[in-house]
């Protein structure tokens, strides 16, 4: 009789740093606060293009704080980089939005960035979570805007 194989954890869900901007195609279903203003419910699809980035886009129904509803949606690009990936504004050309480079951080993974959208800054994190979703977090604060925007993705089938 031989002794059984040793049990091993799943592999987590992203992998490394390196492997996150793989597993981000696909489809996933968002939930979005923006504090004191506005939800939105809807979806993010990101697909590989030929140039090696990924389209992002999503489209979802959004409910302002006094009950106005409408469609909206919002598209970017992403580009793999060592460590991460970098986030451009779906232009032409492409405009550099941020740069995530990516850590290890408990069970998630985790990246920051700062963009000044002059007068206004925005402080984004992104965290990578156990259970295979994602979140990212907009911090905006200036003249012209202040809030936060959180957003929880899930895999769509999940």
């Amino acid at each position: 009789m031989s002794a059984p194989a040793p049990a091993f954890p799943p592999p987590p869900p992203w992998g490394t740093a390196d492997t996150v901007f793989d597993r981000l195609v696909g489809t996933w279903d968002l939930e979005r606060t923006i504090e004191g203003q506005a939800s939105m419910t809807g979806t993010a699809v990101l697909t590989p293009l030929e140039t090696g980035m990924l389209k992002y886009r999503e489209e979802g129904r959004i409910r302002l704080a006094d009950g106005k509803e409408f469609d909206g949606h919002r598209e970017y690009l992403f580009e793999r980089a060592p460590g991460g990936f970098v986030v451009h504004f779906a232009e032409t050309p492409p405009r550099l939005f941020h740069a995530i480079g990516i850590v290890r951080d408990g069970d998630a993974l985790a990246g920051s960035a700062t963009h000044l959208c002059m007068p206004d800054t925005y402080d984004s994190s992104y965290r990578f979570l156990a259970d295979g979703s994602f979140t990212i977090r907009h911090t905006v604060h200036g003249p012209r805007k202040d809030y936060l925007s959180a957003t929880v993705f899930r895999r769509r089938g999940k």
